[in-house]
Formats: C-alpha cells, structure tokens, sequence
C-alpha cells in the first residue's frame, strides 16, 4: 500500500541546515497496524507529515497504491488527502466553536457528500466510538479521552484507506489511552492501515510491526 524510496527531507535557515529525514525507505501492507518510535527530535512527526501529504519530502518518492503521490500539486494533493487518509493527533485538533457533531461531520463536507448520507455516517460512527450521546455537547465540555474519541470519529467517518496518527494516547491517562488503542485496533483488524508514531511501548505492543527512528534514519525493525 505505501512504499517510500529514499525520502530526505532538510529544514533550512539563514544559519542551520537539520536534516530530519535520511533516506528512509519503508513498505507498509494494507491491513497492517506499523508503529513508528525513538526518541524526540528523530523525525517521527515528519515522517508522518510526509506520509499524510501535510509536508513534502526534500529528495526522494513516495508512492501511495501503485501511484507516486509526494509532488502533486497542491489542489490535487488536498483532494487525495481527503479521500484517502485520516488523522489523530495528540492534541485532539478539535474545533472548539463546533460541537461533536459537527466536529465529525466537517470532512464529509468537504467531500460534497449529500446532508442525508452525511447524517447516517456521523450518526453511526459516533454510536460506533460510543461518544453519539454527546452529540450537541462542544469539545470544551468533554473529557480528554471523549474528545480523542471524537478525534477518531472524525479521522474514520470518510472510511479512509489509511490512519495516521500521531502519539493519539499521550494527553490521556492510562485507562482512556488503552480504550483508544482498543479503538485503533478495532479499526485495523476491519481492514484499515494504521501508522502510529508513540513513545509508549506498551501502545507499540498493539502494533504488527515495530520501526525505530533515530536521527532521522530506520536503524531498527521488528515484527511481532
């Protein structure tokens, strides 16, 4: 399903060259559960950006099924993204003026699908995320882990072919983070691609495969 060849990518100033990735080439099977890990500053989250079409890559390609996505123009990028990936963050990236239903309904928008389609899928992936009698209540008035719920809920509403996400436990404690994963891991075993970047093993222990990050380059791989 993904498959990278040499992706660099360098962040540059006046006075500093970082170069976050190197030359990383990986593959990831449909279906698969891959976590990414290592320490801070490895360049996990621009991996993930990468992959999610957010960034592009300075040097190397990217393929997404068969089709080499990593410099497509702007417009078309967006539409790929929409139609073919999801997102959870750490940080929920909830709109606060919007309440869940809405929060959740907003990339159905965006793909133009009709109010009464709309409806069906919000409705029935919020009772899905057990969050649907929240509904009309604003991300303010949830607790962390209904709002990584409705995170979720947004991220899977379109049936993407691939969830990115990004530490999605690390603002959670310990019985909210496990139900999250559980959620995850639901998905993956109906058939959706999970990339996870974490510094939680235990959340790692979830995953198929395990790629370790230091220095912006794949130093270790391990299939559970």
């Amino acid at each position: 399903m993904i498959k990278t060849n040499r992706l660099s990518k360098i962040f540059r100033t006046e006075e500093v060259e970082n170069k976050a990735l190197n030359n990383v080439t990986m593959h990831v099977q449909a279906g698969e559960f891959v976590a990414v890990m290592g320490p801070s500053g490895c360049g996990k989250s621009t991996l993930l950006n990468i992959l999610g079409l957010l960034d592009n890559p300075t040097t190397g390609s990217y393929f997404f099924n068969g089709s080499e996505v990593a410099n497509l123009k702007e417009r078309n990028r967006t539409i790929f993204r929409k139609g073919n990936i999801g997102f959870v963050f750490q940080s929920f990236n909830l709109i606060d003026e919007l309440n869940v239903y809405e929060n959740v309904e907003l990339p159905l928008i965006y793909l133009k699908m009709k109010a009464g389609e709309r409806k069906r899928s919000v409705e029935n992936v919020l009772d899905r995320m057990k969050i649907g009698h929240r509904a009309r209540h604003f991300p303010q008035q949830l607790s962390g882990g209904q709002q990584q719920r409705v995170a979720i809920s947004r991220a899977v509403v379109a049936n993407p072919k691939l969830i990115l996400a990004d530490e999605p436990t690390g603002n959670l404690d310990s019985k909210n983070g496990i139900e999250v994963i559980n959620l995850l891991t639901d998905l993956n075993k109906e058939g959706t691609t999970i990339i996870m970047v974490t510094h939680s093993d235990r959340d790692a222990g979830y995953a198929h495969r395990v790629i370790n990050l230091f220095d912006g380059q794949i130093v270790t791989e391990k299939t559970r």
